[in-house]
């Protein structure tokens, strides 16, 4: 029994330091990543940009460094032939670590025989500003000039890396060899002494933790990936929102965004955990999360009107709520990086309130995650609900950059501000009923045709009643919500400027403030 412990001891630590080699040799193989590369400069341009007067369009991009310092910024060109015959320029800008074009002073693509006359040609290369010229040079076949039996002499760095790879591996035999001979001899030594101890036993391992002991009580909403119920978790009343099993990826989707680092904020709905319930097809995915009885703001105002006061605190937790969304958090001691959040579906129907009249921003099945120096990634642009999309969502015109993305929610933001309005009790005269925006525009079931025409098209918006004009707070309100709906994504304004417009409607209730925030040039 005693020699097969120490045998079955003896496995452990030769294992131990073969992997220890191992991992020793490749890191001796790799070698010290280098020294940290300048950051590179291209030509950007984007032809979807352009407008009639050519401006913002066109001009330099400073490439933003990976992470990860293995990987290379290259300039790019992407070009198709134009009715006329010559070369039209779609795209220019930074592309990300492509092998293909590593050490490239020219951007120029070889591919193909004979040039395409509709597709987009591609081209990539190392160097600033190298892809100010780009052209189309298909390389002939060259015939093999190798010979049978001629090997090609290894390069130094190879050579150096063998040798290191084997002095390392060498020197772990040696090493191995070494502590076995101090082992053999220390177990001879101690063979025939008696045990002074009984062996303790091994503890039990711990149980299993099992599923949360929730009792769902009562369903509150149904929405599009599932239904919200009110659940009890012991002694806590909690929201526990049920996806079904094709709707997986929306509760994938919203527990990543949950998981993020420093996600807790007052103005976002709080989280609690997620569980699996079910196997196949009776699966289902729960999402629990914290439970706030006058539900969501789209159900309050169909049965409540709200004060000037309350108004202003709604909308300004509201827009705090998507100003930490959107904003990146730089790491902390005890948290990483938060990346910046589009929400992508934001409406009355996903902020929620608390029993203070306080807002809270929900379901994030369809937001996007903008990760420090990489792209979007493959998403869809036309998202979210019709009668809440932008402009550029509806005719399919999103540029797919982290600040358009921000802009769309912004809009929705001011529908959502203009529901407020539309049942505030400070406005003269009777209070009209609640109503969806664009309601009285295509009802309450629009195609996305309709929203079209309406928004696109006719650049339709709800209409302000001439009673809101009367009192102060309301008509500053109502330029805060008209910048918000701007037709023009770059000239709406940020969360943050929002927050600061509902900090002076709030201090300054009874008369129209001198000045208001200036839009920000960038959200």
């Amino acid at each position: 029994m005693i020699g097969l412990q120490g045998t079955t001891r003896l496995s452990r630590i030769m294992l131990w330091l073969l992997m220890t080699a191992s991992l020793t040799a490749t890191l001796i193989a790799e070698g010290v990543s280098g020294p940290t590369r300048p950051p590179l400069e291209c030509d950007r341009y984007n032809q979807s940009m352009c407008n009639t007067s050519g401006e913002a369009c066109s001009g330099s991009q400073k490439c933003v460094p990976d992470s990860s310092p293995e990987k290379r910024n290259h300039c790019f060109v992407l070009w198709k032939k134009g009715k006329d015959g010559t070369d039209e320029v779609t795209l220019k800008g930074c592309w990300l670590d492509d092998k293909n074009c590593y050490d490239q002073l020219e951007c120029v693509n070889t591919d193909g025989v004979e040039k395409p006359s509709k597709e987009h040609t591609f081209c990539c290369c190392d160097g600033n500003f190298c892809n100010r010229e780009f052209a189309w040079r298909p390389l002939p076949a060259l015939p093999s000039t190798s010979t049978p039996g001629t090997t090609e002499k290894p390069s130094v760095a190879v050579v150096n890396t063998v040798i290191w790879t084997l002095g390392a591996l060498v020197l772990v035999v040696i090493l191995v060899t070494v502590l076995f001979y101090v082992y053999r001899k220390w177990k001879m030594a101690n063979f025939m002494e008696l045990p002074h101890m009984e062996p303790q036993p091994l503890p039990p391992p711990s149980p299993a933790l099992g599923l949360r002991p929730i009792q769902l009580l009562e369903i509150k909403a149904r929405g599009r990936f599932g239904a919200v119920w009110k659940a009890a978790l012991t002694t806590e009343i909690v929201a526990v929102k049920i996806f079904p099993v094709q709707d997986k990826q929306s509760w994938i989707v919203e527990k990543e965004v949950f998981s993020l680092p420093q996600m807790s904020h007052e103005n976002l709905l709080h989280f609690i955990g997620v569980e699996k319930r079910g196997d196949n097809l009776q699966a289902e995915y729960w999402l629990i999360s914290s439970y706030h009885e006058k539900g969501s703001l789209c159900d309050f105002l169909k049965g409540n009107l709200v004060t000037w006061p309350e108004l202003c605190r709604i909308g300004e937790s509201m827009a705090r709520g998507l100003t930490y969304l959107h904003e990146e958090q730089a790491a902390t001691k005890c948290e990483s990086l938060k990346p910046s959040i589009a929400h992508r579906d934001f409406k009355s129907k996903n902020v929620l309130l608390k029993s203070d009249l306080t807002a809270c921003i929900a379901d994030f099945g369809l937001a996007l995650v903008f990760y420090p120096g990489q792209s979007p990634g493959d998403t869809h642009g036309q998202v979210g609900t019709r009668r809440y999309m932008a402009p550029e969502v509806l005719e399919g015109a999103i540029n797919f950059q982290h600040d358009a993305f921000l802009r769309i929610d912004m809009y929705a933001c001011g529908l959502v501000l203009w529901e407020l309005a539309s049942r505030c009790s400070a406005q003269e005269g009777p209070v009209m009923e609640y109503r969806l925006p664009f309601e009285e525009e295509v009802g309450q079931h629009p195609t996305l045709d309709d929203m079209q025409e309406c928004v696109v098209t006719k650049r339709q918006r709800p209409q302000f009643r001439d009673t809101w004009f009367k009192h102060p707070g309301l008509a500053t309100l109502i330029d805060t919500i008209e910048e918000c709906w701007d037709h023009d994504a770059e000239a709406r304004l940020s969360a943050s400027c929002v927050v600061e417009r509902f900090h002076l409607h709030s201090r300054q209730p009874q008369f129209m403030p001198t000045s208001l925030p200036h839009k920000e040039s960038s959200i």
